[in-house]
């Protein structure tokens, strides 16, 4: 078994692949370390995939799945790791931005005992008002609301021990969210700096119109770090508030009524009180419907998020 496995994601990346691939040969030539490389080509529509066929016929140590059509980065590093012969699989950009140099740091890292290694881009190459900077936002409000502290998410340079991912469920863009949702699970994980260079070619697949997607996701995963308490524990506790908060307001209705011989009708606590109880009537009949959800869910078999064309 080689020592790890080496998973590209491509888009549209063909003027890059050659150069990579010769980053890679020269990375074998000088690490004492075996592994093998697969290239994941995401539907590309430029000459991506010949490109591969090409570079394939000259060796033996590349593998190629090729999607039907273009379904995103997560799930090219989810077939990645599906394909995966090696217990460790590192994760690596095309667009030739990440350096595979740094490899051997991050193995270096994992060998002390850590489950997964983070790239961190300390010293960025890009625009910074269109990727920097809200990168960095997103970096510190992930950080927040997973309570996962790391400077770079967004990097595809990390280093996994694949039993671990493979527990895990990815669909959308959940690939960034990846340490924290390892982290649910107890794993350790470590961050090191790592080298990060302009793009040559072709045009970068991120921008600021990732940002909203980047934020519903966050919202998704920060659910799922938490739904191992149920969807009953977690609605039904905003329904007990609820009720609890329209439960004062009735006695205090019926109190002023009592006492002060105030008209309940034009008493605005009355419509707070019927208010309170339909939301949390609401909150646990959500709480309910979920728990049915995650049952018939648990039940049911797995679907991958790909379809693959050609295995090469």
């Amino acid at each position: 078994m080689k020592d790890f496995s080496l998973v590209i994601p491509v888009y549209n990346e063909s003027e890059n692949l050659p150069i990579i691939v010769s980053e890679i040969d020269t990375l074998k030539k000088n690490y004492n370390k075996t592994f093998e490389v697969i290239f994941i080509n995401d539907g590309s529509t430029d000459d991506s995939l010949p490109v591969l066929k090409n570079l394939k016929q000259k060796r033996d140590d590349i593998k190629i799945l090729s999607f039907t059509r273009n379904f995103g980065q997560t799930a090219a590093i989810s077939a990645g790791f599906d394909h995966a012969q090696s217990d460790i699989v590192v994760t690596l950009d095309a667009d030739l931005q990440n350096d595979p140099q740094d490899i051997p740091a991050l193995i270096a890292e994992m060998e002390k005992g850590f489950d997964l290694v983070s790239g961190w881009r300390k010293q960025r190459k890009d625009n910074f008002f269109v990727r920097t900077f809200p990168s960095l936002l997103a970096n510190c409000l992930i950080s927040c609301c997973t309570k996962v502290r790391l400077h770079d998410y967004g990097c595809t340079l990390k280093a996994y021990k694949r039993k671990l991912v493979l527990d895990i469920d990815l669909y959308a863009e959940l690939h960034r969210f990846l340490p924290a949702l390892i982290s649910w699970l107890g794993c350790k994980i470590s961050e090191i700096p790592v080298n990060h260079r302009k793009r040559k070619f072709g045009k970068s697949k991120y921008g600021l119109s990732k940002t909203l997607n980047v934020i519903l996701d966050l919202i998704t995963v920060k659910f799922m770090l938490i739904s191992h308490r149920g969807p009953m524990q977690i609605f039904g506790r905003w329904g007990l508030l609820f009720s609890f908060l329209g439960f004062v307001s009735g006695v205090l209705t019926l109190a002023m009524k009592v006492f002060n011989n105030f008209d309940m009708t034009g008493n605005p606590l009355l419509y707070l009180t019927i208010f309170w109880m339909m939301m949390s009537l609401l909150f646990v009949s959500i709480g309910l419907l979920g728990e049915l959800n995650l049952r018939s869910y648990s039940q049911s078999s797995k679907r991958k998020i790909y379809v693959i064309e050609t295995v090469i």
